[in-house]
């Protein structure tokens, strides 16, 4: 429950976030990408904040209890914001609030699961249930409730209007998930040689740097992210914009507005998660994180070169891949390569390089490509320059995992000082 209300609350808004401030506010995609990066500022104080409460002074459950009731707040009042710099100011509040509850849902998970490998994918995976099942809500009511207008384009304008409920949901979801964490086991702090924790977690991101699958983990994960953030970015626009073959049945099932019809590449990490305990022991965490990122290569190369729904709606099966992979094990890795003590501020501090500075500069850049590929005001993105950026990056980012990333295979950790 705890997993399906985290990302049930991010879910509902991320994907249509840049549509609604596109065409609702009229937001040039710059200024879009530079406000969804104002809203990750949050992510690089987690690992200061969040993580040095979490591991040192403060309940975990207690912390996230709090946090979501203030953000379910700030998010309903985001709904409402008309002019950039009231977004800005909303935005940049709730990423302070909400972002530092990411990663110390994923420690308090550690923190009660005797096997990590066998037992993280079935509790992690209802956050995907969760997020598929507002992003589909979500595109039935504005196919449903928002679907109004005599003309095509004013029955886009309502739809892209009623946007804003989406950020009202993730409103009322995070005032119940806060209440909900007060009834979450107790997760008391851990005691540490070192008072300050996240020195203690960075000490063992740095240690032995060229042997070190951490520190290699780190340096890879931060233009990934980057990649990452130019499909939550880009995707939701690009289907819209997508001639879709028998549009009324695929409104059917998944919505509109493109945030239902992504879901499915939620539903494929289900599949991914669900098998993810089977492979976990067996498969060693560099191969792993090799198969992620070649799925990453695939789709943006279908995105690019076959624009056309009967290879792209497959090919967003593939982000299942993309996070299972990659991010879902790197989570792992992350955890099993700190000391329980400072386990929260290190899920922390890669928080801070994938959803901090990864979606910061990541919003922005992916921005800022919209723009470049985007010729003249009211011409059609060219979507092959925009999606071949993320291509030559991954592809960058998987030699640097083969010929660097030490094979190593999952093991309790170990600290030389004992």
């Amino acid at each position: 429950m705890m997993m399906f209300l985290q990302y049930a609350i991010w879910g509902a808004w991320l994907p249509l976030f840049f549509p609604y401030l596109l065409n609702h506010h009229g937001l040039p995609v710059g200024q879009v990408g530079n406000l969804i990066a104002i809203g990750a500022l949050g992510a690089l104080f987690a690992p200061f904040i969040a993580g040095q409460i979490a591991d040192r002074w403060f309940n975990t459950e207690r912390f996230l209890g709090i946090s979501h009731i203030l953000g379910g707040v700030l998010v309903w009042f985001m709904a409402s914001a008309e002019t950039f710099q009231s977004l800005a100011a909303l935005s940049l509040l709730y990423g302070l609030i909400y972002a530092p509850t990411l990663p110390l849902t994923n420690s308090l998970a550690f923190h009660h699961l005797s096997d990590r490998d066998r037992e993280f994918g079935k509790v992690r995976v209802w956050g995907t249930i969760g997020w598929i099942c507002v992003g589909i809500g979500i595109g039935q009511w504005l196919l449903r409730v928002h679907s109004t207008g005599d003309t095509p384009e004013q029955i886009d304008a309502a739809r892209y209007a009623g946007m804003a409920d989406a950020l009202r949901l993730s409103g009322i979801l995070g005032v119940v998930m806060g209440l909900f964490c007060f009834t979450l086991p107790a997760t008391p702090p851990q005691p540490g040689r070192k008072r300050f924790a996240p020195t203690a977690a960075l000490s063992h991101v740095f240690k032995n740097p060229m042997r070190n699958p951490l520190f290699w983990l780190f340096v890879i994960s931060f233009p990934m992210s980057c990649v990452h953030q130019f499909y939550f970015v880009h995707t939701a626009e690009f289907l819209n914009k997508l001639d879709l073959p028998d549009t009324s049945f695929i409104n059917t099932i998944f919505g509109v507005g493109g945030g239902g019809l992504m879901t499915i590449g939620q539903m494929a990490e289900i599949a991914v998660l669900v098998l993810m305990p089977l492979v976990a022991k067996r498969i060693p965490r560099k191969t792993l994180l090799a198969a992620g990122l070649c799925a990453y290569i695939l789709r943006f190369v279908v995105f690019a070169y076959l624009p056309h729904a009967w290879a792209v709606i497959p090919a967003l099966a593939l982000h299942g891949f993309c996070f299972g992979c990659f991010f879902f094990i790197a989570f792992m890795i992350v955890d099993e390569e700190n000391s329980p003590d400072v386990r929260a501020s290190a899920q922390g501090l890669y928080n801070l390089v994938v959803v901090g500075v990864g979606i910061i500069v990541g919003s922005w850049f992916a921005g800022q490509v919209g723009q470049a590929a985007t010729p003249a005001e009211g011409a059609p993105m060219d979507y092959r320059f925009l999606f071949g950026i993320p291509i030559w990056i991954t592809v960058a980012c998987l030699a640097a995992l083969l010929l660097l990333y030490p094979q190593k295979r999952s093991a309790p950790f170990v600290d030389a000082t004992d």
